[in-house]
């Protein structure tokens, strides 16, 4: 019986409100949480290990964005391209021109996302995470067989 006892002490210091027990004595939901030991003065720095891996990843998400921004930002530069050729005099040598760029700046768009899946897939195989890299393989393998499979022949 020393679970009634138990019981009814936390009953002692509590209410009943609505059907719900609410208790007298305020209980965090949630245990604190330690600061970070970079924003502590005087503490020292994380070990070595675990700061080198995030180095790591922090290049690695670097690359990746560099990636999307590059194949961003030359597409956008070809599409505005091609809008300023406009105000050229109409030629055939123009409109090729034209017809290109936008082409050109299309497929670049298009292609910039494998590009990520290429660099994210390498430099996590680079970090042994085999299985993502095993499966952006695989991903672009089979936009390779269904590009080929769409040229003609």
């Amino acid at each position: 019986m020393p679970e009634t006892h138990a019981v009814s002490a936390m009953m002692a210091d509590a209410r009943v409100t609505h059907n719900v027990v609410v208790p007298a004595v305020e209980q965090p939901l949630a245990p604190e949480m330690e600061a970070e030991p970079i924003t502590q003065p005087g503490v020292e720095v994380a070990p070595v290990g675990r700061a080198r891996r995030r180095d790591r990843a922090v290049a690695g998400d670097r690359w990746i964005a560099r990636v999307l921004r590059a194949g961003a930002v030359v597409s956008g530069g070809m599409f505005v391209v091609s809008l300023g050729l406009e105000a050229l005099p109409q030629s055939e040598n123009v409109h090729v021109a034209i017809d290109l760029l936008r082409k050109g700046a299309a497929s670049l768009l298009l292609v910039t996302p494998v590009a990520r899946l290429a660099v994210a897939g390498t430099l996590l195989g680079l970090k042994g995470e085999w299985r993502y890299t095993v499966i952006a393989a695989g991903v672009l393998g089979l936009l390779g067989i269904a590009v080929s499979a769409g040229l003609p022949t």
